[in-house]
C-alpha cells in the first residue's frame, strides 16, 4: 500500500500529470455543463410543448361551448330536433376536453385547481342544459336562454386558463431565450476547451517527446557518470592516498589495496591466502573496542571514524584512523578507510616535546607567562619556579593589570600604555614597580604580542614578564659612579683651569680695589663729587656680583649634587663658560668665536652637568689645537634651531682632526687619542647628553680640524609651542 501511495505521489509530482488533470476536469466540468443543458432544454420544450396543449384544449373547449351554446339556443328557440343531434357529440368533446385539460395541467396546482373546477362547472352546467332541454316543451323559452346565458362562467374561467398559460408562454420564451445564450456558450467554451486540447496534446506530445529525448540523456549521462564515478573510486583505490579494505563482519578481509598492505606489512599474496584478519591484524587492547565497532555496523550499516591500532606483520604497531560502513542493509559485506598516524603522531610527540623545551625555555629565561582577553583581563598566568614571592595562583586572573597593586609608574604613562593596548599594538619593555611583600620596590619589565583569530578579531594578548629588580639596583649603582666620575672629571677640569679661574676671580676683585681708591679721592675733594662716588660704588657692587658669581658656579661645578633639570637658556649656558675658559684660550693662542642664534626657545636640562660637557669640549679643543704648529687656531661655537624641534650645539675647531677609524668608538669608556688621557671624558658627555634626552656625535671639520654636535630637547611647553607652529627655521 505504502509503495502504491509512493508511486503515486510521484506520479502527481509530475507536471504532465497535474496539466492532464486540469485538462480532464475541465472536460468534465464541459460536460456535465453541457447534460445539465441538455436536460434543462428537454425540460423547457416540454413546458413548451404542454402548454401549447393547454392552449389548444383550451381553444377548442371554448369552441365546444359556443357550438353547445348555439345548439341548444336552436333548439329551445325553435325546438327543432335537428338540433339535438349535434348536441350529443358536442356534449361529449366537452367532457373528453375537459378531461384532457385535468392531465395537462396536473403538474401545475393553480391550473389544475382551475381545471377541476371548470369540469365540475362544465359538468354541472350541461346537466341543467339537459334538464331544460328536457322540459323545453313545458318550459317558458325566456328561463331557458336565461339558462344557457350562464355558460358565460364557463368562458371567463377558460379565459384565465389562457391568460396564465399565457404568462408560463412569456416566461418559457424567456427561459428558451437564456438557454439559447448559454447553448452559444457552451459552444464556444467545447471550441476553445478542442482547442485547448489540441494544444495541450501537441505539447503533451512534444513534452514527453523531450522528457524521452532528456530521459534517453540522462540514462546515457548516468551511465557515463557512474562509470565516471568507477573510474574516480578505482584510481582513488590505486592512488594508495589512503588504505581501502573490503571486509565481512566476522574480520575477514576480502581485498585490500597497496597503501593497506603497506601499513600492516602484509603482501598481495597473504591477502590471497586469505592471513588477512581483523582479529589477527588487532592488538589484544583493542579488541573490546572493534566489538562496539561491528556491534554499530549491524545496527546502523555505518562506523564512526575513530583511532586504533594494527599489529604489522613484524609484530610491530602501526597507529591507525579508522571508518567504515556496510554496503547494502542484509548483507555482511562492508568497505573500510584506513589513514596512518603513524607521522601524526610523530609530529604530535615532536609538538609535545617542543611544548616542553618552550616551558623550559620560558622557565629559565623569563620570570612570568601571561594571557590576557580582548578586555585586558588576565586569564592565563605561570610563574617561574624560582620566582620568589610570586603572587597566588589565580589571584591576579580576571582582573587587569592597572588593577592588581603597583607603585609605578604615574598616570601619565599609564595611560599611554593604555592607548597602545587599546590600538592592538605590540609592546617591549613596559617597566612597572610592585610592592614586596618586605616593603620595598619589585620591578618588573612586561613585553606583549596581540593575539587574532582566523577571522582578524583581536582577543587579547600573549606576553612575558621578566623582574629587573636586580638590574634597577645595578643601574642606579652604575649611575652612581658615573655621577662620582663625572665630578671628578669636572674637579681634574677645574685643575688644568686654575690659572683661567684665578684670573676670573683676580680681575673683578682687583677692578673692585681700584674703583674703591678711586671713590675715597672723589670723596676727598672739596667739594666731594659724589655723583662719580655714586656711580663708582655701583661698579664695585657689580664687580662682587660677578666675582661671587664665578666662586657660586665654580661651587656648583664642584658640588657633587644630584642631577636637577631646570628651564635654562643655552646661549647663557654657553657664554658662562667661555669666560671661565678665557684665561686658557688666551694662554693657548686660540681665537674663541661664537654664532648663537637669537630668539631660541628655553630647553629643559641640568645646567651643571651641560656646562661640564661644554667645558670638556672647549678642553679638549683647545688641547687638540695646541698640538698645531701651523695656521690659525680658530673654536667656533654655534647654536641653532634642530630639524627635530630641539637645539643644536656644535663646535668646531681647526686643530688636527679625528681619525674616520677612530669615529665610531670615540664615545667608548676608556678609549683615547692623547697619550695622557683617560679615555673618560667624552664617554662621560655622551652619558650626561643622553640622560637630558639629547644626541651627542663627531665628524671633520672642513677645510681641517675637528666638529662635535649635541642636540637638547625643548622645554614641555615649548615643543608643544613647536609642533603647533610646524619646524624652526635654521640660523
Amino acid at each position: 500500500m505504502s509503495v502504491t501511495l509512493s508511486q503515486s505521489s510521484r506520479w502527481f509530482a509530475r507536471p504532465l500529470a497535474l496539466v492532464v488533470a486540469v485538462l480532464l476536469t475541465v472536460v468534465v466540468a464541459t460536460g456535465f455543463l453541457g447534460f445539465r443543458y441538455w436536460q434543462e432544454r428537454q425540460a423547457a420544450d416540454l413546458l413548451f410543448e404542454r402548454g401549447r396543449q393547454v392552449l389548444e384544449t383550451l381553444d377548442r373547449l371554448r369552441t365546444v361551448i359556443a357550438d353547445v351554446e348555439a345548439q341548444r339556443r336552436g333548439y329551445l328557440l325553435t325546438l327543432d330536433p335537428s338540433y339535438l343531434k349535434a348536441y350529443g357529440v358536442s356534449d361529449e368533446s366537452v367532457r373528453r376536453d375537459a378531461q384532457a385539460l385535468q392531465a395537462l395541467v396536473a403538474s401545475d396546482p393553480l391550473q389544475n385547481h382551475r381545471a377541476g373546477h371548470l369540469a365540475l362547472t362544465v359538468a354541472a352546467k350541461l346537466r341543467e342544459i339537459d334538464d331544460i332541454v328536457n322540459t323545453a316543451r313545458t318550459s317558458s323559452g325566456p328561463a331557458a336562454l336565461a339558462m344557457i346565458r350562464s355558460l358565460d362562467e364557463i368562458r371567463s374561467q377558460i379565459d384565465q386558463m389562457v391568460d396564465h398559460e399565457r404568462f408560463l408562454r412569456v416566461d418559457q420564451e424567456r427561459r428558451a431565450e437564456a438557454l439559447e445564450r448559454r447553448k452559444a456558450w457552451l459552444i464556444a467554451t467545447a471550441v476553445v476547451v478542442v482547442a485547448v486540447l489540441a494544444g495541450a496534446a501537441l505539447a503533451l506530445a512534444r513534452f514527453e517527446a523531450r522528457r524521452r529525448r532528456k530521459a534517453t540523456e540522462e540514462n546515457v549521462q548516468l551511465q557515463s557518470d557512474i562509470e565516471a564515478r568507477d573510474r574516480k573510486i578505482r584510481r582513488l583505490v590505486d592512488a594508495n592516498i589512503i588504505g581501502i579494505i573490503i571486509w565481512e563482519v566476522d574480520g575477514r578481509i576480502l581485498e585490500a589495496n597497496d597503501e593497506f598492505l603497506r601499513m600492516v606489512g602484509y603482501d598481495r599474496e597473504d591477502l590471497t591466502a586469505g592471513r588477512l584478519h581483523r582479529t589477527q591484524l588487532t592488538p589484544p587492547d583493542w579488541r573490546e573496542r572493534d566489538a562496539r565497532t561491528v556491534a554499530e555496523l549491524k545496527r546502523i550499516g555505518t562506523a564512526q571514524p575513530f583511532e586504533k591500532e594494527y599489529l604489522r606483520k613484524d609484530g610491530s604497531r602501526v597507529p591507525v584512523l579508522i571508518g567504515g560502513a556496510m554496503f547494502e542493509e542484509g548483507t555482511n559485506q562492508g568497505v573500510g578507510f584506513v589513514l596512518d598516524l603513524t607521522e601524526r603522531k610523530r609530529a604530535e610527540e615532536a609538538l609535545r616535546q617542543s611544548e616542553e623545551r618552550f616551558r623550559t625555555l620560558v622557565q629559565f629565561s623569563f620570570d612570568v607567562y601571561w594571557e590576557t582577553d580582548a578586555q585586558h583581563r588576565f586569564v592565563h598566568q605561570e610563574f617561574a619556579e624560582s620566582l620568589a614571592d610570586a603572587p597566588a595562583w589565580g589571584a591576579e586572573i580576571g582582573r587587569t593589570r592597572w588593577e592588581v597593586p603597583y607603585l609605578e609608574p604615574d598616570a601619565e604613562a599609564w595611560r599611554k600604555h593604555r592607548e597602545t593596548l587599546d590600538a592592538h599594538l605590540p609592546f617591549r619593555d613596559f617597566e612597572l614597580a610592585r610592592p614586596a611583600p618586605d616593603g620595598s620596590k619589585r620591578y618588573v619589565s612586561v613585553s606583549g604580542l596581540p593575539m587574532f583569530d582566523e577571522r582578524g578579531r583581536f582577543v587579547g594578548y600573549r606576553g612575558v614578564g621578566r623582574h629587573i629588580t636586580e638590574r634597577k639596583r645595578a643601574e642606579e649603582a652604575l649611575r652612581s659612579a658615573q655621577a662620582e666620575l663625572a665630578h671628578a672629571n669636572r674637579v681634574a677640569t677645574l685643575g688644568q683651569l686654575t690659572a683661567s679661574v684665578a684670573h676670573e676671580v683676580s680681575q673683578p676683585i682687583a677692578a673692585t680695589v681700584l674703583n674703591a681708591q678711586a671713590a675715597v679721592r672723589w670723596l676727598g675733594a672739596q667739594p666731594p663729587n659724589l655723583g662719580e662716588v655714586r656711580q663708582i660704588l655701583g661698579q664695585i657692587t657689580d664687580d662682587g656680583k660677578r666675582a661671587g658669581d664665578v666662586i657660586g658656579w665654580i661651587r656648583a661645578l664642584i658640588k657633587k649634587a644630584p642631577p636637577r633639570k631646570e628651564s635654562l637658556e643655552i646661549n647663557q649656558a654657553i657664554l658662562e663658560v667661555i669666560a671661565l675658559t678665557r684665561g686658557e684660550a688666551v694662554q693657548n693662542g686660540v681665537w674663541v668665536r661664537t654664532q648663537l642664534a637669537e630668539g631660541l626657545p628655553r630647553i629643559q636640562a641640568d645646567r651643571v652637568q651641560l656646562q661640564q660637557v661644554i667645558l670638556n669640549l672647549i678642553i679638549n679643543a683647545i688641547e687638540a689645537m695646541n698640538g698645531a704648529s701651523e695656521g690659525t687656531r680658530e673654536l667656533l661655537i654655534s647654536t641653532a634651531a634642530d630639524a627635530s624641534n630641539g637645539v643644536l650645539v656644535s663646535l668646531r675647531d681647526t686643530g688636527p682632526g679625528l681619525d674616520p677609524a677612530s669615529l665610531e668608538h670615540l664615545f667608548d669608556a676608556f678609549y683615547t687619542t692623547k697619550s695622557s688621557g683617560l679615555g673618560m671624558g667624552l664617554s662621560i658627555c655622551r652619558s650626561i647628553i643622553e640622560a637630558q634626552g639629547g644626541r651627542i656625535w663627531a665628524d671633520a671639520n672642513k677645510p681641517c680640524g675637528a666638529a662635535f654636535h649635541f642636540t637638547l630637547p625643548l622645554e614641555k611647553e615649548e615643543t608643544a609651542a613647536a609642533e603647533h607652529a610646524g619646524p624652526m627655521p635654521a640660523v
